[in-house]
């Protein structure tokens, strides 16, 4: 671990392939972990980890697929990196720790969550798993349907350096935005140096989630505690997804955030800190609370 100011606090480990894994490390006492969506570096969850850190040692890795010094060409993307090898990354984080942590996953990275929950069951004692973006079968397959070109034409317009193109073809054709508001949050994302960036990623993990293809079967095998989390005004695409899910985990517990949606995590971290929190302190050793 590395001192220095707040987000330059990083715990490193390796996979075992011999990649690094990065991760911010806030706190002390039982370990949580979270998994960030797309668009991020590990800095997105900040207020969340911050939140938790009062009581618990919080660990943030910076997804492998969101990793632009690991992509052969960082302005294309184009090499996408597997769920499994994320899956990896956090088992190396965990075997690190060497304890069961409560893990948390948004969006893409809850998909990577349930994998690893699938994977590992003995490295988790609970997880809370926030609108995962995962493929439960057509019509919510990532590229099925109508959408079934959104990749190709996204990368295409990446390729011709225009990021915001892409990223409004991403959200309305598997976001589900609608056209204005898709090219709204493209032109956006195309002026915030960090999210340009990270088009590239976010169009790889697309990518790598088609590639995964429909995984309930391994899901309803997972037998670690798990609230299924969502928001009653996020995509309903989204709410379908977890809809499925919950019905191969009838064990999980289901909690639905009135007013929320897909950014809960943003404009309300105090209620999915509180979610976070009650389950680890059912199922991790007691922490202190603050002094």
């Amino acid at each position: 671990m590395v001192s220095g100011p707040q987000e330059d606090i990083v715990f490193v480990t390796r996979a075992p392939d011999g990649t690094d894994v990065r991760a911010y490390d806030e706190g002390q006492g039982p370990v949580i972990v979270l998994l960030h969506p797309g668009l991020d570096d590990g800095t997105r969850p900040a207020k969340l980890a911050g939140i938790l850190a009062r009581r618990f040692r919080v660990l943030r890795p910076h997804r492998r697929q969101y990793r632009m010094d690991l992509k052969p060409d960082p302005r294309l993307g184009g090499s996408p990196v597997t769920i499994a090898q994320e899956v990896e990354d956090v088992l190396a984080l965990v075997r690190a720790v060497g304890e069961p942590v409560v893990l948390y996953g948004h969006s893409d990275g809850g998909v990577v969550a349930l994998e690893a929950l699938a994977a590992s069951p003995s490295s988790f004692a609970g997880a809370v798993i926030f609108e995962p973006a995962a493929d439960v079968g057509p019509p919510l397959s990532p590229l099925s349907g109508e959408n079934g070109q959104v990749l190709t034409r996204a990368r295409e317009a990446l390729a011709a350096g225009r990021p915001g193109k892409a990223m409004a073809i991403f959200m309305r054709g598997s976001v589900g935005l609608p056209g204005w508001q898709a090219r709204l949050a493209g032109g956006f994302i195309s002026l915030i140096p960090k999210y340009r960036a990270l088009v590239p990623a976010q169009l790889d993990s697309l990518d790598a989630l088609s590639r995964l293809g429909a995984r309930l079967d391994a899901y309803a095998a997972i037998r670690v505690p798990t609230v299924l989390l969502d928001g009653d005004r996020s995509p309903a695409h989204l709410r379908r997804r977890l809809d499925a899910v919950q019905q191969v985990m009838p064990q999980a517990e289901r909690i639905v955030m009135r007013g929320r949606d897909h950014g809960a995590d943003l404009r309300d971290p105090q209620q999915i800190a509180g979610i976070i929190e009650t389950l680890a302190d059912r199922v991790l050793p007691r922490s202190p609370g603050p002094p």
